[in-house]
């Protein structure tokens, strides 16, 4: 059987400011249904499935990696999806990370993460949470829990004491730019924050076209005419990248929260984009 756990960004993206780690995907594909993903580039994405013979693949995994490195869980689909309700598949890995007491970063949209809160407080972790809008969440990520629950589940995490950062990410200009304040202002507990633009393909931005329609040309000039194609997404213009992202890391100045990009080719203070300064150095 192949391998499960792998060196995350093979490719060594001139942009990722990530530290070295490893990513691992319980789950294959999403069932989020996020209409900005980058992801469904992954034969049959919208389609959840368990991977075969998960746990002793792991393991397998475990025994020969450097477990110096921390694990990221997941960075292409979510470890948190309904079926986990039942299935704790990713709960099971978590459970044999420990035995090997791996570091591990988990990033979710889903508030199920919650019944783990005491393994997760047992181990070396950090955990991340992505909210992106309240206004138009059930349009941009129809299966995803409400982002209310989410909130609380940073809330929860961090009263259990796991070191919590929140995503928001991305921001879509035109779309959810204008609730940054308020997601910040109701988050403002977190230990950090990282943040990047929506970054376009040709399938995310047919996607964000066929839901918001008024934006159409806008966006075509924006992506496609006046900004950049940086590996295999289109980018918007530097200059307005930085306006947007600025104003993120000042509002998180202003509420006491250190403040990183995600593969935006921009500086930030923060010791790292991910997280991984709050895991513990041993």
């Amino acid at each position: 059987m192949s391998e499960v756990v792998r060196i995350f960004d093979p490719w060594k993206s001139k942009i990722c400011t990530c530290k070295p780690k490893y990513s691992f995907n319980p789950y294959t594909g999403c069932s989020h249904n996020c209409i900005y993903c980058y992801a469904t580039y992954i034969p049959r994405f919208r389609e959840l499935r368990k991977k075969k013979k998960v746990l002793i693949r792991l393991e397998k995994d475990l025994k020969k990696i450097d477990l110096s490195l921390p694990i990221s869980m997941s960075n292409s689909s979510d470890p948190y999806p309904p079926i986990e309700k039942k299935e704790k598949i990713t709960k099971k890995c978590i459970e044999l990370m420990k035995d090997y007491d791996a570091k591990l970063l988990i990033v979710t949209k889903s508030d199920i993460v919650i019944r783990d809160a005491k393994l997760l407080s047992e181990i070396n972790c950090c955990v991340s949470i992505t909210i992106t809008s309240f206004n138009k969440a059930k349009i941009l990520e129809s299966n995803a829990p409400p982002p209310e629950k989410r909130v609380e589940a940073l809330r929860k995490l961090k009263d259990w004491g796991v070191p919590v950062v929140l995503r928001l990410d991305p921001i879509l200009p035109k779309i959810n730019e204008k609730e940054i304040d308020h997601i910040l202002n109701l988050c403002e507990f977190v230990d950090h924050v990282v943040t990047s633009t929506l970054k376009l393909r040709a399938d995310s931005f047919k996607r964000v076209c066929d839901h918001f329609p008024e934006l159409k040309n806008e966006y075509k000039k924006l992506y496609f005419k006046l900004g950049e194609k940086i590996g295999n997404s289109f980018y918007l213009p530097k200059n307005i990248r930085l306006e947007i992202l600025r104003c993120v890391e000042e509002k998180c100045r202003e509420v006491g929260l250190s403040c990183a990009f995600c593969r935006e080719g921009i500086k930030f203070e923060a010791e790292s984009c991910d997280g991984q300064h709050l895991l513990r150095k041993y």
